[in-house]
């Protein structure tokens, strides 16, 4: 291109020219690097792949506990929020360091004691402590957790 200015002494001087942007890619990055524990990702809900994690423990050995983690993630896609629903054959503890690792803000767990007294457990990801849910309120007080 050959572009050229005049400097301070009135010599020519090639151009030197940057390009600055924000590019999705460093967008990302920063969201990283402002929302991250030791154990992962926190992603603000507005850059969440997905807003709940539903963990099942030990569904395959439960029909009882299939049923229900099913009737919990059908319930949550009918109202309109992007579950992943991790059905995998792992250990509670490789599927709740996988779920923080991935920074999916609310997390649900279906297990057999819960739905013993009716209850699912939350935990949201910047919270050090679970509480319980009654398994029919759950889906509102997920939609006002994600209401803020």
């Amino acid at each position: 291109m050959q572009a050229s200015v005049l400097d301070e002494q009135g010599r020519s001087v090639i151009l030197t020219m940057g390009c600055y942007g924000i590019g999705v890619s460093r967008l990302v990055a920063a969201a990283i690097e402002q929302n991250h524990d030791e154990h992962g990702i926190i992603w603000p809900q507005s850059l969440a792949p997905f807003s709940v994690a539903l963990l099942p423990m030990s569904m395959h050995k439960s029909q009882r506990l299939r049923d229900a983690a099913f009737d919990v993630y059908n319930k949550l896609q009918a109202a309109g929020i992007e579950v992943l629903f991790d059905d995998r054959r792992e250990r509670p503890g490789v599927m709740f360091a996988d779920a923080e690792l991935m920074g999916i803000p609310h997390r649900l767990v279906v297990g057999e004691r819960g739905l013993d007294k009716g209850e699912i457990e939350y935990k949201g990801r910047r919270e050090k402590k679970a509480q319980y849910v009654p398994l029919n309120r759950v889906i509102e007080f997920i939609k006002d957790k994600l209401q803020g």
